[in-house]
């Protein structure tokens, strides 16, 4: 018997990995947390799946599931929304898995930030312009953030920045980020990327406030700061001029 904790991606349900899907459909136990996730994905349990919504359920309840499972030698999906390195809240429950001696496996899953890029068909390392992504969020109700994980402190290195979980704090975004970046830099909001109620709204610094406010967006949603969201013009990447030497490309013979 053993936990499977499956990246769920974004949203899209064809966003899942294969690996992810095959474990669901082989599992008799699914744990979802429905808020986050979509129901289409639960169209790949097994039938007579035993289907468990988590997002009511306290951190007790769910290892409560687990340890049933464990008792009745069933297999368990785990879905979280996204992948599960970052925010998924999967490292408390496999904490508490390893004291019950319970095995569990990871699968990753399309990050949500990677899904939002996409939706604004960006690269968002751009050569010479922005080399850095830094994944973060603002303190909050769920957890606090760390002594000197700060917006400002991030901000000073210019990377472009992907704040999660956010946008109910939009002003405090602009108003440390606008002395480092300045006012016209350019922000994109992106919310329930991959959803079909999926929105974009696009700005800069000095104007990405008054946008929000004519069309609010109080769901899930990734703040992207930074030059390279709008960078035209940049040189081209070296790996594929013609002049540089790789060891996949043929050289001529000295």
């Amino acid at each position: 018997m053993t936990i499977h904790f499956i990246g769920a991606g974004p949203g899209a349900a064809d966003l899942i990995t294969v690996r992810g899907r095959d474990l669901l459909a082989a599992c008799p136990v699914c744990l979802y947390a429905g808020s986050v996730v979509p129901s289409e994905l639960l169209a790949y349990c097994p039938e007579g799946a035993r289907i468990v919504d988590t997002a009511p359920l306290s951190l007790d309840e769910i290892e409560a599931e687990y340890v049933a499972a464990h008792a009745a030698g069933h297999n368990v999906a785990r879905l979280h929304s996204g992948d599960l390195s970052i925010w998924s809240a999967v490292a408390e429950q496999m904490r508490r898995l390893d004291r019950l001696g319970i095995p569990y496996t990871l699968t990753p899953g399309v990050p949500a930030f990677a899904a939002a890029a996409a939706v604004l068909g960006r690269e968002l390392t751009i050569p010479e312009v922005a080399q850095s992504l830094v994944l973060t969020r603002v303190s909050g109700r769920a957890s606090v953030m760390p002594e000197g994980e700060t917006l400002a402190a991030f901000g000073r290195t210019q990377a472009t920045m992907a704040i999660h979980l956010a946008v109910h704090a939009l002003d405090r975004i602009v108003a440390e980020l606008t002395p480092v970046y300045g006012a016209d830099c350019p922000v994109a909001v992106v919310a329930r990327a991959t959803w079909p109620e999926e929105r974009v709204v696009t700005g800069t610094l000095a104007t990405i406030e008054a946008l929000l406010a004519e069309n609010p967006i109080d769901r899930t949603a990734i703040v992207f700061v930074g030059r390279g969201l709008a960078a035209e013009g940049f040189r081209e990447s070296a790996l594929y001029d013609a002049a540089y030497q790789r060891r996949f490309r043929g050289r001529e013979s000295l």
